[in-house]
């Protein structure tokens, strides 16, 4: 599929099908879009944040298939088949709160809340794998995303919290 935009360039079209937070989804996407973007934009899940758009910083982190993938540079199109998974995804059919969000919230683990969907997802992900982790191995885990509020000590607190279990 293709149509042009207003400067007259092709803009080719590809039609997506996929499982967001356990529900059967299918949207026809600019090939070129973001998964951030057809997310936020198709789906209004909101809670994959547009942070650095460059990767660096975590906020649009989404589990693909169970892993851990920062959303503003994973093309829509690559979707196609997989089982996407966003914050609004992990709280409970009745909003219980997943054991990973608990311990967010106990361990005081939770600011300004604009890294928190990342962080969580990510912890959703260690959790998953039901190993210990060092602290130094569940630093490296969660590098890859940035807070600039709680100085990661409580985050670290709550997700060693639930990794292992």
């Amino acid at each position: 599929m293709s149509q042009a935009n207003q400067e007259g360039h092709r803009i080719q079209r590809a039609l997506v099908r996929c499982v967001i937070n356990g529900r059967p989804t299918e949207t026809v996407v600019d090939v070129r879009a973001s998964l951030a973007d057809m997310l936020r934009s198709e789906y209004r899940l909101t809670s994959v944040k547009k942070g650095c758009g460059a990767g660096e910083c975590g906020a649009c982190t989404v589990l693909i298939n169970g892993e851990s993938f920062n959303a503003c540079i994973y093309l829509a199109v690559w979707a196609e088949g997989k089982e996407i998974r966003t914050l609004e995804g992990v709280t409970g059919a009745k909003g219980e709160l997943s054991a990973v969000q608990q311990a967010f919230v106990e361990e005081g683990a939770i600011q300004c809340g604009f890294c928190t969907p990342g962080f969580v997802l990510t912890a959703e992900e260690i959790a998953a794998h039901g190993k210990g982790y060092t602290d130094e191995e569940l630093r490296k885990l969660l590098s890859g995303h940035l807070c600039r509020c709680t100085g990661y000590e409580n985050i670290l607190k709550a997700v060693k919290r639930v990794a292992g279990r």
